[in-house]
């Protein structure tokens, strides 16, 4: 087990948290959590620095902790380097001595026999020819496909190779699983199958997490880090939720006492100290209030209370699309024959597997991807406020949160925008720290922020939560139920769905369609569906365990990720140079998109300079009208240009996943 007593750890000078002491033990599922900057990184960084892995040295500073030292650890780094290393070695490289094994089997000249043979039985010992199929289960279930396996990690994108690196790590045999933030780049499908394995696995998990869905179905205890305190509750996190809210109540009931009884002795000790005849009790109510430990006042938990303003204009419908068709390519639609109508009163939320298309539907919905075909119709008064990664992104990395919502405020005081800044938690420094210093979750508060107050009546919410913790979203969840214009969601956050959407939509096999049922429903629908997808992979691993009892090969290797057809398997040698031949053919468009890029990041900073400058309100006086007129028509050309090399860059875009896909 692991345990703790009395341990204390300062990190920068500041105490994070002393007198900690609590038991894990084998097997238990345990949620860490607490607000942002309270220590949990650092517990976990404390435990990988005793089992011996110096990524990040934390040590404490008194007290004791104590981990069995035949356990091994896993964990998710926060980086995955890019690599031209196969996706699938890279996670089989998690079971770090099966990889060390199978490694030294493929170079049997340089091994005597007995050599041989001890490697062969240990291989037998840990079931070591069952590891590349839990390797591909694995990669199914967090929502790669099979051509994804032998393409290199630096071929997948940021999110993507998060996702590589959670793969990597439930391959590992571990005694202790520590899991911080695992759900932040996951879709829904992908989130309830690593509930379903984290629930099955035989060790100790400690996760981080903001998903309090995710928390509830995979955890029995929550550590709670609390004002420089570490307590173990026992029970999910809804659980816990009652429970400590009944013990601040008997807490803050405590304090309320005890504060009476502080006043009480303090006004007896002001009129009695210098009466002689009184000066002896005095003394003792002095004595007594040295003695009296200091109790905390409850504190509102939640920093962030912001709502959405009422919309101004408003008619119906918003935004419509008519027999649709949607995609990359003109020959080949992602999505077809959609009808979505958006009116004031639509709360929608949108569920599919990964790659259905969901994002791909928003696009279209906020007018971001032209149609194949079909209409795409938006009111006069529609007015949009689209959150998605992106925007996030294209932040401007030099201005301060007060500097961009200036742009946007015309002439509202300082102390207006302070005090609004600061329903988002921006306060002191940090309303004038550049963004480009924030995290992802100050990124998200700050777009969701600008969006706000351009009093939008038609929210588009790709993924919002994504980096926002438990407090942000309890308090998005209570504005967008307040919100009272229109909202079309994608989140792979169940509470969030289940407390805002009215409706659900299903984005499956090219279609767009009513989903009859609720969110529970939806999970038990993507169980069925993985359980299709993966019976045709049991027939393959049956036919595999077959051929292998059959087989006289003494080594044993990785079996090809490709389908089962009629082509031989390519060595890792041509693997390679397929791999090395594709970048090299797809270098010339990869610079082109680079370019591209780049281009629409200059236009997107002068249509921004346009609209600082038009939102000087006297700019809108009959002297000014020629330099009104002058701008407009700026902000008309820049709109084109943008629009232009946005079609190009889906074009080019277009182009290189096809050439990949030929591969």
């Amino acid at each position: 087990m692991i345990e703790l007593k009395d341990v204390s750890v300062r990190r920068d000078g500041r105490e994070l948290f002393s007198g900690a002491s609590f038991q894990l033990h084998p097997k238990q599922k345990v949620g860490l959590t607490g607000n942002n900057g309270t220590g949990k990184s650092t517990l976990f960084a404390l435990l990988l620095t005793h089992m011996g892995i110096k990524d990040t040295e934390v040590t404490t500073d008194s007290g004791t902790l104590s981990i069995p030292d035949s356990w091994h650890v896993a964990h998710m780094a926060q980086e995955v380097e890019a690599s031209d290393q196969t996706a699938i070695d890279y996670v089989l490289s998690g079971d770090e001595e099966w990889y060390r094994i199978n490694q030294s089997l493929s170079q049997l000249d340089t091994l005597s026999d007995t050599e041989i043979g001890t490697l062969h039985q240990r291989f037998d010992e840990i079931d070591g020819y069952r590891t590349p199929t839990k390797a591909a289960q694995i990669m199914a279930g967090l929502g790669f496909n099979v051509q994804q396996h032998e393409l290199p990690v630096s071929g997948f994108s940021g999110g993507w190779r998060m996702r590589l690196n959670l793969a990597k790590t439930l391959m590992s045999r571990a005694d202790l699983l520590l899991l911080d933030e695992p759900t932040n780049h996951l879709d829904l499908d992908a989130i309830l199958w690593l509930e379903t394995w984290i629930n099955q696995f035989d060790g100790l998990v400690i996760v981080i997490s903001h998903d309090q869905a995710f928390l509830d179905a995979t955890v029995g205890h929550i550590l709670h880090v609390e004002q420089q305190k570490i307590t173990l509750y026992t029970g999910n996190y809804q659980q816990f939720v009652r429970t400590r809210s009944e013990r601040l109540a008997q807490q803050q009931q405590a304090f309320e006492k005890q504060q009476a009884t502080r006043a009480h002795m303090e006004d007896f000790i002001r009129r009695f100290r210098a009466k002689a005849s009184k000066a002896k009790q005095a003394q003792s109510r002095i004595k007594q209030l040295e003695r009296m430990s200091e109790l905390s006042p409850v504190m509102a938990d939640n920093p962030f209370s912001f709502q959405f303003y009422e919309p101004t204009h408003m008619s119906s419908p918003l935004i419509t699309l008519s027999q649709a068709a949607v995609g990359y390519s003109q020959d080949t639609p992602l999505l077809r024959g959609i009808n979505v109508e958006v009116t004031p009163d639509t709360r929608l939320g949108l569920l599919g597997m990964n790659g259905a298309g969901k994002s791909t539907l928003i696009k279209a919905l906020v007018g971001e991807l032209p149609l194949i075909s079909g209409q795409h119709r938006v009111s006069d008064t529609l007015k949009l406020g689209y959150f998605n990664q992106h925007q996030m992104d294209s932040l401007d990395a030099d201005a301060t949160p007060m500097q961009m919502l200036r742009r946007l405020a015309g002439t509202t005081s300082d102390a207006d925008l302070r005090a609004f800044l600061g329903s988002f938690d921006f306060r002191g420094e940090r309303i004038d720290t550049p963004s480009r210093l924030f995290s992802g979750g100050e990124r998200a508060r700050l777009t969701l922020a600008l969006i706000v107050w351009q009093r939008p009546n038609v929210l588009v919410l790709d993924e919002p939560t994504n980096h926002l913790d438990l407090q942000m979203r309890q308090a998005l969840t209570l504005a967008l139920q307040g919100f009272e214009g229109a909202v079309v969601l994608v989140s792979h956050d169940r509470e969030l769905i289940a407390n805002v959407c009215d409706s659900l939509y299903l984005v499956h096999d090219g279609k767009v369609d009513d989903f009859e049922g609720d969110i529970s429903d939806y999970s038990k629908w993507l169980a069925d569906k993985r359980k299709e997808a993966n019976s045709s992979d049991k027939q393959i691993s049956v036919s595999h365990e077959t051929s292998k009892k059959t087989s006289n090969a003494d080594t044993p290797t990785v079996p090809s990720a490709a389908p089962a057809d009629n082509k031989p398997a390519l060595s890792k040698e041509e693997q390679r140079k397929r791999a090395a031949q594709q970048r090299k053919q797809t270098a010339p468009l990869r610079r082109q998109i680079e370019t591209l890029e780049k281009k629409l990041s200059t236009l997107e900073s002068k249509q921004a300079e346009v609209e600082d400058k038009l939102s000087d309100t006297t700019l809108y006086e009959e002297q000014n009208k020629n330099a009104l007129l002058k701008l407009l028509d700026e902000q008309s050309q820049l709109q084109k240009q943008h629009d232009a090399e946005e079609e190009a860059l889906l074009m080019v875009m277009t182009e290189l996943e096809e050439m990949e896909a030929g591969f």
